[in-house]
């Protein structure tokens, strides 16, 4: 039996944007997953996000966004878990699920640079492959290959993947929207429309 290669892609989401769809359709090429799952965090641990948005409408600005999008699935197992979203108790749920795939946690350049201070990374290493996502500038791509043998001496497999984080942000959006200024460049249509009509961000 071929094992399987599923990609976990964590995020706030707040609201989710054209960068992150890009990124999207980026890893399931460059990692060759057979499906990649979207996953909104319930409450970040590593950030505080003031919003009146609520994880429902997180999520359904996702569905909206990757319907389209060939091997995408949104997963609701942190809205559900709720509380702080733990990536150590999403990824042992992720693989009570897909117990003989192989999983491929996807991150950012900051996080791959600091996931040692996470809790619990040695089940985090255990259960998935790191993949990190370089940006431009401070935590580019040659940085975080330096990064791999620290990473690989702790116990965890790596990947630096070959693509680049996206400089359109979720919070530049929120700011957008508080000044009355136009998204429609940051932002799939019908995401700027369910913002529009729900009155989000305002």
């Amino acid at each position: 039996m071929n094992r399987v290669r599923i990609g976990m892609f964590g995020g706030s989401f707040n609201p989710i944007h054209n960068g992150h769809i890009q990124l999207i359709k980026g890893i399931i090429s460059e990692l060759n997953l057979d499906k990649l799952l979207v996953v909104p965090s319930f409450l970040p641990p590593h950030k505080l996000v003031k919003s009146p948005v609520s994880p429902e409408d997180r999520i359904a600005m996702c569905k909206l966004c990757i319907a389209d999008i060939p091997k995408t699935e949104i997963s609701d197992i942190e809205i559900k878990r709720g509380g702080k979203s733990y990536t150590y108790e999403t990824l042992q749920e992720l693989h009570s699920i897909y117990t003989t795939d192989d999983l491929f946690l996807i991150m950012g350049a900051d996080m791959f640079l600091s996931i040692e201070t996470w809790k619990n990374p040695e089940i985090i290493f255990k259960l998935a492959t790191i993949c990190g996502v370089p940006r431009k500038g401070v935590g580019g791509r040659q940085e975080l290959i330096d990064r791999e043998p620290f990473l690989k001496s702790i116990g965890a497999e790596t990947q630096v993947l070959n693509l680049t984080l996206p400089e359109v942000s979720s919070s530049e959006i929120r700011k957008a929207i508080e000044n009355g200024k136009s998204i429609d460049k940051l932002v799939p249509k019908q995401v700027e429309n369910y913002i529009l009509e729900k009155g989000l961000y305002l």
